[in-house]
């Protein structure tokens, strides 16, 4: 039986309840019966455990009665404690140690801006994020979507005693010290000659390169949608012809995953229209503008039109949520050479990830 079979099985058994530990930060409990639990295993994995964490994020399906709701139109209703988003299936509320998350859709889109939330009252935030640490210093590499940071890590991972921390999310806090997230990771076709070993064997089929990008524009369009109904969304993960799902652990084994190192650099990854990379000195204040932007505009819309709806209705109020995140990462990079890299749009997966690698391990090893 496949891997990919053996997860259509097991996302087909019924729920049982999870528990998470995120760092020691948050713990996120998922109730028996929860729909969205099968996704929460798999996006949550490197986390999956009891936790002491006095911070919590409540998971569950039913939704709770909450008394007379104030309508926002037909986008929302809401209380001084709570928040019900229609559309996409979710409510929310505060509660004494954190958030419930209530709902019949995949609730991850609603739970990473709330965990998010909760790293922040505990001077740490999440980051959108290629990161390693490159024998004992964390490399944080913050980048806009399709830049390269997957194929970096592959490249930076090949040296000896680099290990992989994170392809896509991480964690960053107040002390400058970086958190892995060693979540599934999504490689597409342009992926095969750096991962090749993944892609060997009976394996589902995927879209040929030149179809990559229309393929993911079609799952972009659709998510808001999918993510409202698990089971769907559970099969078309699997077996989107988009990219494959793998997680870290087959590919670098345990030993080759870190779960922190102290920060010691920070290039923000960007492509632009030249013909030549270019490195350039910035500020700790550029940096934690573009981290905490990056973060926001690379969530899912879903999740963004909740954080919008918060602030809306003066749950967590925009201000009070964004000038937050961003006084931990500032903290975080006050010791931090910081800088932009900007590559060619022209450059291929591979020569950006072999150009970064160089740069870092050069900076690194002067």
């Amino acid at each position: 039986m496949s891997q990919s079979e053996k997860d259509v099985l097991r996302d087909s058994l019924p729920s049982t309840g999870a528990s998470f530990d995120v760092h020691g930060l948050v713990g996120i409990d998922v109730a028996p019966g929860t729909p969205g639990e099968a996704q929460l295993r798999d996006m949550l994995a490197p986390f999956l455990g009891p936790s002491r964490a006095p911070l919590r994020l409540h998971v569950s399906a039913e939704t709770a009665d909450v008394g007379e709701q104030s309508h926002a139109e037909d986008a929302f209703r809401f209380t001084p404690e709570s928040l019900h988003i229609p559309a996409d299936r979710v409510q929310v509320q505060e509660t004494r140690d954190g958030y419930s998350v209530q709902g019949r859709g995949e609730l991850l889109t609603a739970v990473i801006p709330l965990l998010d939330r909760l790293c922040i009252r505990q001077n740490a935030a999440m980051i959108h994020a290629a990161v390693v640490d490159f024998r004992g210093s964390g490399v944080l590499l913050p980048a806009w979507g399709g830049v390269g940071k997957t194929s970096t890590v592959a490249k930076l991972t090949a040296m000896p005693g680099v290990r992989f921390m994170a392809d896509d999310w991480a964690f960053l806090d107040a002390d400058s010290m970086l958190m892995g997230y060693a979540k599934p990771m999504f490689l597409k076709p342009h992926h095969r000659r750096i991962y090749p070993e993944v892609f060997s064997g009976a394996r589902k089929p995927l879209a040929p390169g030149w179809l990559t990008n229309t393929v993911a524009h079609l799952a972009t369009a659709v998510h808001p949608v999918i993510v409202r109904y698990p089971k769907t969304a559970a099969f078309t993960r699997r077996w989107s012809p988009e990219h494959r799902m793998v997680h870290p652990e087959l590919v670098f084994g345990r030993d080759g995953i870190s779960s922190a190192a102290l920060t010691r650099l920070a290039i923000f990854l960007e492509r632009y229209d030249g013909s030549e990379a270019r490195l350039e000195t910035r500020s700790r204040e550029w940096m934690t503008s573009r981290i905490v932007g990056n973060f926001h505009s690379e969530l899912p819309v879903v999740s963004r039109r909740l954080i919008e709806a918060l602030g809306a209705t003066g749950l967590v109020p925009l201000e009070e949520f964004f000038s937050q995140k961003a006084a931990v990462v500032r903290r975080a990079l006050e010791d931090v050479p910081c800088s932009l890299l900007r590559i060619p749009a022209a450059w291929s997966a591979d020569r950006t990830s072999d150009y970064v690698a160089g740069l870092i391990s050069s900076k690194l090893e002067e």
